[in-house]
């Protein structure tokens, strides 16, 4: 299994940031950050026409921590720059679901 130590996340968003989306990295995944860093910009440059602002980072993935029911959470700061991390999913999380598909039936 290889290790994987950053995600490249990519979102296309309106002119004004207003509205934002994830978009298909051509590779999301690498076995350093370094080499995230040094693919962000072509990566980008392949997606630009896919929105008005295409913006990018490295997450990295702390290989510590097991991600098996993570989610990748972001962010656009005020000063239009693409921020984020990766959370894994927290048992008291996994019971709320669970508690809320209970309750529908």
């Amino acid at each position: 299994m290889e290790h994987i130590a950053a995600l490249l996340l990519i979102v296309g968003c309106s002119g004004d940031l207003g509205e934002c989306q994830e978009l298909p990295a051509p590779t999301p995944i690498y076995e350093t950050f370094e080499e995230c860093q040094a693919e962000m910009p072509a990566s980008r440059r392949e997606l630009d026409g896919q929105a008005p602002r295409v913006l990018a980072t490295c997450v990295y993935v702390d290989p510590a921590l097991e991600y098996e029911d993570a989610t990748i959470e972001w962010d656009i700061t005020k000063d239009g720059k693409l921020v984020g991390s990766i959370e894994p999913a927290t048992s008291y999380n996994v019971a709320m679901q669970q508690d809320h598909r209970t309750t529908r039936h």
